[in-house]
C-alpha cells in the first residue's frame, strides 16, 4: 500500500493557479524568456541552488538533500508561441501575437509546485534538478541547456517530464517505454541561377524545372504512413521563387522542407537522401545549392526504467494510463536529456474536447497542476526516498 507523501495545501493550489495565469499573460517566445526567468526565480521557495542563465535563459533550481544518491531532474518548458490569442479567459496574454498556447507556463507551475514541496522537505538521499528550460519550441533550447558548462556539475542521473495532451480524458495519461516523439529538422533549400528578362528564359538560369521534380522526390522519400520502423514523413512548408514581377524570368528559390523520422538515424538518412537529391536537381538544371537546417530535434524515446518509475507514480496517485497513441509525429525537445540519463515523458490529459496544442483558443487546465505535483513528487521519492 503506497503511503501518503506531503502534497500541496489548498492555498498552495490557489496561489499556483494563479502563478499560472501571471504567467500566462506574459508570454515571450523561444530565445527570449528574460522577464519569464526572472518571474520564476522571484516566485523559488529557497533551493539549495540557483542556477540562472543557463542556455540563454534556462533556471535550474537545486534541493540537494547533502547525502550520496543519484540526480533526478524535472523538467518543463518556458517559451511561448508567436500566435494571436483568441481566447476569452480573463488571464489571456497581454503581449500582441505571442501566446501561450501549448501550456509550458502550466508545465513551470507544476515545477514550482514541486518547488514549495521540497522546499519544505528536501529529498532523503541525492538532489533533485528543477530545469525550467528555455526554446522548446524551435528545438535549440535542450541542446543549448546541455552544452552549457554551468549544466555538467547538475547532470542527471534520471530526467523526467510531462506534457498535457488534448485529446486524451482530462487526468489521464499516456506512458509507454521506447520511442516517444519523432526526430525533425527543418531543411532550407536554397537554389540560384541566374535571372532573365521575361521574354527571353532562355538567357537565365531559372529554378523553375527544377522544384517540381525536387518537390515530388522529397514527398516520395518521406510518405508518412503508419508509426512504425523505418517511419519517415517529408512536408513542404514554404516556397518562395525569383522576385514578385512580371517582367523577370526568376534567378533563384528556396524551398523549405520539414523532415521527420521515427529515430535519429531515419532522420539523419533522410537529410543526407534530401540534400543528395538536390544537388542532383541542381546540377540538372545548371544552379548552384546551399542549405540550412532549423529545428533541429533529436528523437525522445522513454527509457524502460524510467517508464516503471512514472506508471508506479501514476498509479499510486490513482491516474489510468495506457500507451495510446504513441508514439508521437511531433517532436519534443526532451528527447536530448536522454542523452545524459535515464528518461521519461508522459503525456496527462487535458480533456477529449479541449481544444488542440497551438491552436488560438486553447488554455491549459489549472486542474493539472496538482496532479502532476503529485506524480513527480512521488517518483523522486521513489528514487530518492
Amino acid at each position: 500500500m503506497n503511503a501518503p507523501l506531503p502534497s500541496l495545501t489548498n492555498a498552495d493550489v490557489v496561489e499556483l493557479t494563479d502563478f499560472r495565469h501571471a504567467l500566462h499573460r506574459r508570454p515571450e517566445v523561444s530565445g527570449k524568456e528574460a522577464e519569464t526567468a526572472k518571474v520564476i526565480i522571484a516566485a523559488l521557495p529557497q533551493p539549495d541552488q540557483l542556477v540562472s542563465g543557463l542556455g540563454g535563459h534556462g533556471v535550474a533550481a537545486v534541493f540537494d538533500s547533502g547525502k550520496p544518491g543519484p540526480t533526478v531532474l524535472i523538467r518543463s518548458e518556458t517559451d511561448a508561441l508567436p500566435i494571436l490569442e483568441l481566447g476569452t479567459v480573463p488571464h489571456a496574454s497581454e503581449v500582441p501575437g505571442v501566446s501561450h498556447l501549448c501550456g509550458h507556463e502550466g508545465h513551470s507551475t507544476i515545477l514550482m509546485g514541486l518547488a514549495r514541496l521540497l522546499s519544505r522537505q528536501r529529498p532523503a538521499t541525492g538532489r533533485v534538478v528543477l530545469m525550467f528550460q528555455p526554446a522548446e519550441e524551435d528545438g535549440s533550447g535542450a541542446a543549448a541547456v546541455l552544452a552549457d558548462p554551468a549544466f555538467a556539475p547538475l547532470t542527471p542521473d534520471w530526467s523526467l517530464s510531462l506534457h498535457n495532451m488534448p485529446g486524451i480524458a482530462l487526468g489521464h495519461a499516456w506512458l509507454a517505454a521506447g520511442p516517444m516523439n519523432c526526430a525533425s529538422a527543418g531543411l532550407k533549400i536554397r537554389l540560384m541561377g541566374g535571372t532573365a528578362h521575361a521574354s527571353m528564359p532562355e538567357d537565365g538560369r531559372a529554378p523553375t524545372p527544377a522544384l517540381p521534380r525536387l518537390i515530388d522526390g522529397l514527398r516520395a522519400m518521406g510518405p508518412g504512413g503508419a508509426m512504425q520502423p523505418g517511419f519517415r514523413l517529408a512536408t513542404i512548408t514554404h516556397l518562395r521563387m525569383g522576385e514578385p514581377a512580371f517582367g523577370i524570368a526568376p534567378g533563384e528559390a528556396e524551398l523549405w522542407v520539414t523532415l521527420r523520422g521515427l529515430t535519429d538515424e531515419d532522420l539523419d538518412a533522410l537529410l543526407d537522401q534530401a540534400r543528395a537529391l538536390a544537388r542532383a536537381e541542381a546540377e540538372a538544371a545548371e544552379l548552384s545549392v546551399s542549405f540550412e537546417v532549423h529545428d533541429h530535434f533529436r528523437a525522445c524515446t522513454n527509457h524502460p526504467e524510467a517508464v516503471a518509475v512514472l506508471a508506479r507514480a501514476l498509479e499510486a496517485e490513482g491516474i489510468p494510463h495506457e500507451p495510446g497513441d504513441l508514439p508521437m509525429r511531433a517532436s519534443e525537445d526532451f528527447g536530448r536529456f536522454g542523452s545524459v540519463s535515464k528518461s521519461a515523458m508522459f503525456l496527462l490529459g487535458s480533456g477529449v474536447d479541449c481544444p488542440a496544442l497551438h491552436t488560438q483558443t486553447y488554455d491549459f487546465p489549472d486542474a493539472l497542476i496538482p496532479q502532476g505535483v503529485a506524480v513527480f513528487h512521488r517518483a523522486i521519492t521513489e528514487l530518492l526516498g
